[in-house]
């Protein structure tokens, strides 16, 4: 483990150069506001050094990637290379876009990433995410566009550690493969399409609406074993069965509403604010939708500083929930872990392990700096808890919990934009993971 940690890291530092700052203008999550432009200065540290990065350290302060001149347009295009448990080693090329719109005083730089990425898992994604602020922040434009062609493992619904599938009629004998233990795997095709357009009703509130679409095809469950009148279960084939969907495919589409309330002072990295967001949806067969329902998404997070000479010791709190509000939302649309915006939550745990119709997280995470002079080397140490329902087999919210905690490793390679390379290894219940990515958690 240490040694492909090593082995990884010294990839991405590699990728990491040839972009610098540029790519570090790319998103967090597809609600926040555009990273800072080029002109925020990087803040001092206790020992009253200013803050540098790796490319300070290998060129001394003298950043070859920089023009010379501002420009309203820059575009980067690297090498990625990343690493998750429920996808292994991950590899691909990835792009980033800065664009001013507007002038620098009054209008926030727009931003965009995108990446085409093949994992050792046999997995393929292209996806794209933009935040894009018209003139004078008065309007503003937030994009998520993913195609997967996917295989995961998925599980039983809820926050259990059991095996919780529910019967389903139709069949003399309706058996659970005890040689499975629990893990069910899958095949899967996904399309999203996510754009919200929000107005400024103040500095700190946008309002806005949003449609959504997210289509599941040839889908295939690896284990769902049918033989005559005797059925080896899954937990997709039997909420699917008794939800009324389709197992092979489905679709969910909708309009949202949503309310933004930020005051963080950065959007990539954070050292102090809050960031609020609520989302109703509601998906219509009229637009598409395999079935009407109606979903609530709450989320918050915030930043305390503990220095006010040290901005990178603080404390970060993110809670997140996903409510199943009426109808019947297809599996592969519930709330899952790690299925967040920018699929971070639940380190200790794989992508998918816990999913259900209500689902809440919480997580806290104490960060600080360790290099005392460069300040380009900092740690986090976190904690996390799920709960997760499963009304089919009446398993409520917050009766069970999933607790998880670790320690990370935080690299400055974009000062001007506060963004890390993050290395983090966390432990669950029965479970462990090591994750690697740019910019925070959250």
């Amino acid at each position: 483990m240490t040694v492909k940690t090593l082995l990884l890291s010294a990839i991405i530092f590699f990728a990491l150069f040839m972009y610098a700052d540029g790519m570090g203008q790319g998103l967090k999550d597809s609600t926040a506001a555009a990273v800072a432009p080029p002109s925020h200065k990087p803040l001092k540290c206790d020992t009253c050094c200013p803050q540098k990065d790796l490319i300070d350290f290998f060129f001394r302060g003298k950043n070859p990637f920089y023009p010379k001149k501002e420009k309203r347009f820059r575009f980067f295009a690297i090498p990625l290379v990343a690493y998750d448990p429920a996808t292994s080693l991950q590899f691909g090329l990835g792009g980033s876009f800065s664009l001013q719109l507007g002038k620098a005083e009054n209008t926030k730089l727009s931003a965009g990433v995108a990446s085409v990425l093949y994992t050792l898992n046999q997995q393929f994604f292209i996806q794209y995410k933009g935040n894009i602020y018209f003139p004078k922040n008065k309007w503003f434009l937030q994009s998520d566009w993913r195609a997967y062609f996917f295989n995961l493992p998925t599980y039983s619904l809820g926050s259990t550690n059991q095996v919780a599938i529910p019967q389903v009629p139709g069949y003399k004998a309706v058996l659970i493969d005890p040689s499975f233990n629990g893990v069910y795997p899958m095949d899967y095709n996904w399309i999203r399409f996510y754009n919200v357009v929000s107005r400024r009703l103040t500095s700190s509130i946008n309002v806005g609406v949003g449609y959504h679409i997210d289509i599941h095809y040839n889908i295939s469950d690896d284990n769902l074993l049918i033989t005559h009148d005797t059925l080896y279960n899954t937990p997709h084939f039997a909420y699917s069965t008794l939800h009324g969907f389709n197992p092979g495919h489905y679709i969910t589409s909708g309009v949202s509403a949503n309310f933004v309330f930020d005051t963080r002072d950065d959007q990539v990295n954070a050292y102090k604010g809050v960031f609020v967001n609520v989302n109703y949806r509601y998906n219509a067969t009229w637009l598409g939708s395999s079935k009407n329902s109606s979903t609530l998404w709450t989320e918050f997070r915030a930043f305390i500083p503990l220095s006010s000479r040290c901005p990178r010791h603080l404390l970060a709190f993110w809670y997140y929930g996903s409510f199943l509000v009426s109808g019947s939302v297809p599996f592969l649309d519930l709330m899952s872990i790690s299925y967040d915006q920018m699929n971070s939550s639940g380190r200790g745990y794989a992508q998918g392990r816990f999913r259900g119709e209500d689902f809440v997280y919480g997580e806290m995470e104490y960060r600080f700096p360790i290099s005392p002079h460069t300040h380009i080397l900092g740690g986090v140490v976190f904690t996390n808890v799920t709960t997760v329902s499963n009304r089919d087999m009446n398993i409520p919210l917050f009766g069970f919990f999933q607790p998880a905690a670790g320690v990370g490793l935080r690299i400055m390679v974009g000062k001007n934009d506060r963004t890390n390379i993050a290395i983090d290894f966390g432990i669950g219940n029965m479970s462990h993971g090591l994750y690697v990515q740019t910019q925070e958690v959250f």
